[in-house]
């Protein structure tokens, strides 16, 4: 029989809920193979959320507790687990940022802001300070940082998601910081896509009706676990894992890439912009 672990009550809740998740499978006798046998979920995904990495999806909570003979106990957790926040981003996004880390790919949909894993200081700063006018620079100053941080995904040493880009032509040619830093901030999209890190593609003004127009959404996608579709408001945000819900988003965002011009072409209006405001021009049409 495994010797129990000390379990340290001030340490993070997803932390303290694997270190218990552990101890009960060893317990059992039972490897992250054969607890995760039955389910959709992989023993990676598992062996995170014991590490405390990722916090347990609902749906496997409940196999855990019916292979384990747990009554229950890691479903009871989970509220706790998903209340649990780590740092200054807000508690809808908690699961997002988690997933993003271990995704085997993730596709975005942005119309009206430049996704948040591509922004540089400057635009991060004032989308945060648009968001939040009355804020104290400091809180404006660490929300920036935590969104910053995420772009660490990009590095050269990570093992980086395949990751897809669809954007709105006005993200280019209404810029929201002085030409200089939308400058940078478009250069920026050009060199992780040069850096074949990224695939952006741009959806024009004049391309007419297209799906997901009211709709800003990410979609995620992994080798361990059942993929993700991720959905926000200026003050909201709703992640789901429902399998016809998710194939809907898919099937939509399928088609919008359908519509949106091809990567290489996107790419070139995206470095003709980044010339113009070098220029101190602001961008016409990209047509």
């Amino acid at each position: 029989m495994a010797r129990r672990k000390d379990i340290d009550g001030s340490m993070s809740v997803p932390t303290f809920y694997g270190k218990e998740l552990r101890w009960k499978r060893e317990r059992a006798g039972l490897s992250l193979e054969e607890t995760v046998e039955g389910s959709f979920y992989g023993k990676s995904h598992l062996s995170d959320i014991e590490r405390g990495e990722r916090r347990m999806p609902l749906e496997l909570a409940r196999h855990v507790d019916q292979v384990l003979g747990t009554d229950g106990f890691f479903e009871r957790c989970c509220e706790d687990v998903g209340k649990a926040r780590r740092g200054p981003h807000a508690a809808y996004f908690q699961q997002v940022l988690e997933a993003e880390r271990h995704a085997e790919s993730i596709e975005e949909w942005c119309p009206s802001t430049i996704p948040g894993l591509l922004q540089l200081g400057p635009y991060a700063r004032a989308q945060v300070r648009s968001a939040h006018p009355m804020a104290a620079d400091d809180w404006i100053e660490e929300k920036v940082t935590a969104r910053l941080s995420r772009a660490s995904l990009f590095d050269a040493n990570h093992d980086t998601p395949e990751y897809w880009a669809v954007l709105h032509e006005s993200l280019l040619t209404d810029p929201v910081v002085p030409p200089h830093e939308m400058a940078a901030q478009l250069d920026r999209i050009a060199e992780l896509t040069n850096r074949h890190r990224i695939v952006p593609q741009l959806v024009l003004r004049k391309s007419g009706p297209y799906p997901l127009m009211a709709a800003s959404i990410m979609l995620m996608a992994f080798d361990d676990a059942p993929p993700l579709v991720y959905t926000e408001a200026s003050y909201s945000g709703t992640t789901t894992d429902d399998p016809a819900l998710v194939k809907q988003y898919r099937k939509a965002y399928d088609r919008l890439r359908a519509v949106a011009q091809a990567p290489d072409v996107s790419l070139a209006m995206i470095e003709a912009a980044v010339e113009e405001y070098r220029n101190g021009r602001q961008p016409d049409r990209l047509e």
